[in-house]
């Protein structure tokens, strides 16, 4: 009843949003012939009123909530939309306020001569059309770069990280870590594409293979196209993962409490039929000549309020204080700050994930942003504070919007100094 109540909710927003909209097209179509205006507006408002229908209708067909192409492709084209009407608004509602402020103004000037008058109307028309154009270009070019986003899906990117720390034990001097994140096996559709990447990751030859998290959207069976893929990856130290917060199911409804914990278990067995040590808040001790280190991982732990804390640092930790160097995986980046940095100032690098950069944003050498800083103080990349690191993955996958846009799928190559 509750979700039937926010839809109608969001049905509604998306009305009046469609209305402010449409004001904005009838300004620029003002000239335009009257079968055309006609044209216009007969598209647009079957478009909207058809994707609030639609959206209204999801509640009554289970098809579509299971549907990997709706998730992907449909789902994110309506909020796209959706994002571009509130981008383009924003330019509308600048030009009623400059409306609002002539109007007021010219209520106060009693002297002003007809022609002046005249004058200053042919000027509010043509600013409020420049405005609306604006404000609908921008919001295309929005909905544009989301379309293109999708074909970067696939197009992993390589990224070569040296640490140096003055504790690292001297037989690891020089050892490889590849380390991969949030691959949501649910939302892949190209086979081949994701073998790509696994091979990208075999050419790096690393010692020991990584991966932190979310290995699915919500369902073991999501995984099991891809057993085979994802069993090639092998290392001479090992491949170790730990669980995110979308790999116990929370986020979708079950039948019994029972049926969610046996999604679990089947997904724990994956991870032992792959030749993945899942690490399920304990520590194992990686030895090479003489030298060792204590690897830790975690079940996810996120100090913003809605995700799950199921990570048990003291249990994790317990036996590892006597190893001189300590590797965390953690996979949500927050536990970074709430945690570790608090409690276990000897934690020497902790590897995360979770963000995605929000698989939208801008990076380049000079300049990294994305809307996820808002709610991550860390979220891609590397973070140091005092003798401690952090490294956020941006994901090997892709969840709710099926592209990136800036912020590219990552594997991680750290390099130990």
């Amino acid at each position: 009843m509750r979700n039937s109540n926010t839809l109608w909710l969001v049905a509604g927003i998306m009305l009046l949003l469609d209305l402010y909209v449409f004001q904005a097209i009838r300004t620029i179509t003002f000239n335009h012939f009257i079968k055309a205006r006609v044209w216009i507006f007969s598209i647009y408002w079957l478009i909207s009123i058809g994707t609030i229908v639609f959206l209204l209708s999801i509640p009554y067909n289970p098809s579509l909530q299971t549907s990997v192409f709706f998730r992907n492709y449909v789902f994110a084209i309506l909020v796209g939309i959706f994002i571009a009407k509130i981008i383009a608004v924003i330019f509308f509602f600048i030009d009623d306020i400059r409306r609002v402020i002539v109007w007021i103004t010219n209520k106060f000037q009693s002297n002003t001569t007809t022609v002046t008058a005249k004058i200053a109307a042919e000027n509010n028309i043509s600013r409020s059309v420049f405005l609306s154009w604006l404000g609908i270009g921008a919001g295309a070019a929005f909905f544009g770069t989301l379309l293109y986003g999708f074909s970067n899906k696939y197009h992993y990117q390589l990224r070569k990280v040296a640490l140096s720390f003055n504790n690292l034990p001297t037989a690891f001097k020089g050892f490889k870590i590849i380390q991969i994140s949030d691959i949501h096996s649910g939302s892949f559709q190209n086979k081949k594409a994701v073998e790509k990447g696994i091979k990208m990751i075999l050419e790096q030859q690393p010692d020991m293979i990584l991966f932190t998290g979310d290995l699915v959207n919500d369902r073991h069976e999501e995984m099991l196209e891809y057993i085979d893929i994802f069993s090639k990856l092998k290392a001479p130290y090992g491949v170790y993962s730990i669980l995110g917060n979308h790999d116990y199911g929370d986020y979708i409804f079950w039948k019994s409490e029972e049926a969610k914990q046996e999604n679990v278990e089947k997904l724990k067995q994956i991870h032992a039929q792959m030749g993945w040590r899942l690490l399920m808040n304990e520590h194992v001790v990686i030895e090479k000549d003489t030298d060792a280190f204590a690897l830790l991982g975690i079940e996810n732990w996120g100090a913003k309020a809605h995700f799950p804390k199921y990570g048990k640092m003291k249990e994790a930790y317990k036996g590892a204080e006597k190893y001189a160097f300590k590797i965390l995986m953690s996979h949500d980046p927050s536990h970074w700050d709430a945690e570790v940095r608090k409690k276990y100032t000897d934690i020497d690098l902790m590897l995360a994930g979770h963000t995605h950069g929000m698989q939208f944003g801008i990076e380049n050498p000079y300049f990294k942003w994305s809307p996820v800083q808002w709610m991550y103080k860390q979220w891609a990349g590397l973070y140091e504070e005092d003798n401690q690191k952090l490294y956020v993955n941006r994901g090997f996958g892709f969840i709710g919007y099926p592209g990136r846009v800036g912020i590219l799928p990552e594997i991680t190559l750290i390099e130990l100094a």
